[in-house]
């Protein structure tokens, strides 16, 4: 049996911000129990909801030496579905209304979480093999294991993997700051370990000293090596190829399940959606004052409203998008910049073009449900959920070839008959509006190769055990043995 602990900022079900939360909180289910007991430790928030949080029990408490003074850290657990939550208690750093805020803050608490996380750990009695960090809020604990607990029995061997999530945020401030805030010594601030462009860099230190990184995707794996993607850190990244690996994400089957989903109108599977699915398309332009009519080709986004999710393409050519026989759905929040934009086009094409600017978990699941096409123009993605959302519900991805999209989604052939979405290669507006339209040509006038395009997104798996194994495998191999 090997012991595994996740430590992370957030985990489904306490609190999310983002898709990093659906991992820590679906992988360690997923994980074969007979060879892996898998934990999970994370901050106890206020923001966390108050009826789960009366459901934690107190374990124990102890003062920690942290920025000048003695801090209170206390432990809580939590037990669902065969995984034990530890929850680290600290109101002064704990108590705001979301897990992040302001910058320079977030940095203080989560270096005092990085080092509370390891201090915990003689006092709950478990003594994890490998302690599988997530983004830059924990890329401190495999330095501080080989620094403030490297001398001790306990921690002796405790081997550290690192998960990118994106590279794009990696808890940079001067390197005073930084070292103030972390407690290390001179030795940690050269351009080899945690210094980067003359500032200290939270994430560079864990990628330094992590005896294994992984990211969302095999792709993304390959593209922070590029100086496009590596967001300044692709150095290093090529210099820890060997110890690199991408292992794509999965999603949650059972809430993601268009055969129990009750957030839909209507039902359906893969033998019943030529007829069902067209039944969640009429509901929903009924239900957004689109004009109803499921011959007209519907695309849907459900996204944060950034640049990185290739917005600017849509502004590009957003009049060609919506020609009299395209509906465009978008449902989400972000720069007024993009939000501004979809609010005039959906003034400007009322029947054709909804913004829903404001998120609603239902409103989501239907616009999986009901579109034809799933939309994705990122600039880059190191994973992606909504693609994989979309092929379990049968709605068809197109997408830009880049990170985890590129893995998932198998581009149409139509001489070959393969394929489970549409993607174009370039950051090109006209590219991206080309595959559209053709996209809408197969629907609308080769219905019988569209439904089988349909057929082989809803059999494709992209199912959590499917990821877990391969992390399994990774443990394994950090570990040092097999199992049978």
């Amino acid at each position: 049996m090997k012991n595994i602990l996740f430590a992370a900022s957030e985990a489904v079900p306490f609190v999310k911000t983002g898709g990093l939360a659906d991992v820590v909180g679906a992988l360690p289910k997923c994980c074969d129990k007979r060879y892996f007991d898998v934990r999970v430790i994370i901050p106890k928030y206020l923001c966390i909801p108050e009826e789960m949080r009366a459901k934690f029990v107190y374990v124990n408490h102890f003062y920690m030496y942290y920025n000048g003074q003695d801090r209170y850290v206390g432990i809580l657990k939590y037990e669902d579905a065969g995984v034990t939550y530890y929850l680290i208690d600290n109101e002064g750093y704990f108590s705001g209304y979301a897990p992040y805020g302001d910058w320079l803050y977030d940095l203080e608490k989560f270096a005092f979480f990085s080092q509370a996380v390891l201090s915990a750990l003689p006092v709950i009695g478990f003594r994890p093999d490998i302690i599988h960090c997530h983004d830059w809020q924990t890329a401190l604990i495999p330095v501080y294991l080989k620094d403030h607990f490297q001398g001790g029995e306990f921690f002796r061997g405790i081997k550290t993997v690192l998960t990118i999530h994106n590279l794009k945020f990696q808890g940079v401030w001067d390197v005073g700051t930084v070292q103030r805030l972390t407690g290390l010594s001179d030795y940690y601030f050269t351009p080899d370990k945690l210094e980067a462009y003359r500032n200290g860099n939270y994430l560079k230190g864990g990628i330094v000293y992590a005896d294994a990184v992984t990211t969302v995707s095999e792709s993304y794996a390959e593209e922070i090596q590029s100086p496009f993607y590596g967001e300044g850190l692709d150095g290093l990244m090529r210099a820890r190829r060997n110890d690199l690996r991408g292992i794509v994400n999965g999603i949650d089957y059972e809430i993601y399940n268009p055969e129990t989903d009750p957030l839909i109108v209507k039902n359906y599977d893969l033998d019943r959606f030529r007829k069902e699915k067209k039944k969640n398309k009429l509901a929903l332009q009924r239900q957004l004052g689109l004009a109803e009519n499921d011959k007209c080709f519907m695309l849907g986004i459900v996204s944060r409203l950034t640049s990185q999710k290739g917005l600017d393409l849509i502004q590009c050519v957003m009049d060609e998008l919506c020609g009299e026989d395209v509906q465009l759905i978008v449902l989400g929040t972000g720069e007024g910049r993009y939000e501004n934009m979809l609010r005039y086009f959906d003034w400007k094409y009322h029947d054709r073009v909804s913004a829903q600017i404001y998120y609603s978990e239902e409103l989501a699941h239907r616009i999986y449900a009901g579109c034809d096409a799933y939309l994705m123009p990122s600039l880059f993605e190191p994973c992606g959920l909504s693609q994989l959302i979309a092929l379990r519900y049968g709605t068809v991805p197109i997408v830009r070839e880049t990170g985890g999209l590129r893995d998932t989604v198998e581009p149409y052939n139509e001489y070959e008959g393969t394929g489970t979405g549409f993607s174009f290669a370039n950051y090109n507006a006209h590219e991206m509006l080309r595959v559209v339209n053709y996209a809408k040509m197969i629907f609308r006038d080769r219905r019988r190769d569209w439904n089988r395009i349909v057929d082989r997104a809803m059999e494709q798996d992209f199912s959590w055990k499917r990821s877990a194994l391969k992390y399994q495998e990774l443990y394994d191999w950090l570990a040092g043995a097999k199992t049978e």
